[in-house]
C-alpha cells in the first residue's frame, strides 16, 4: 500500500477529508524524524517503537578493486512490532 491509498483508506474509515488525513500523517511522520534524530525512540501504543540504532564507522574491502574503504558512521531507524499487533496478525 503507498501513501496515497493509506489515506485514502483512513479517511474513509474515519469520515474525514483526505486533506486532514494527509496533514495528521505527515504530522506524524514529522514527530517520528525530529525525535529519532535526537537519538529518542517513539512508541506508538498498539502498532509498535521506532528506535534508532547508530552504526559505528568501519572499514569495507572491495574484492573487485582490492582497495579499503571508509565507511562513515550513520543512523538507521529500526522497528519493533508491538505485542498487541503482532497477536492481530496471527
Amino acid at each position: 500500500m503507498d501513501n496515497k491509498k493509506l489515506v485514502e483508506t483512513v479517511a474513509a474509515n474515519l469520515g474525514r477529508s483526505t486533506g486532514d488525513v494527509e496533514k495528521l500523517v505527515e504530522a506524524l511522520a514529522g514527530v517520528i524524524r525530529t525525535r529519532c534524530s535526537e537519538m529518542d525512540s517513539v512508541v506508538v501504543p498498539s502498532f509498535g517503537t521506532f528506535e534508532p540504532k547508530k552504526r559505528n564507522e568501519r572499514v569495507m574491502f572491495q574484492p573487485n578493486t582490492g582497495k579499503r574503504m571508509l565507511i562513515p558512521p550513520k543512523v538507521t531507524l529500526g522497528f519493533v512490532v508491538s505485542n498487541v499487533l503482532k497477536s492481530k496478525l496471527k
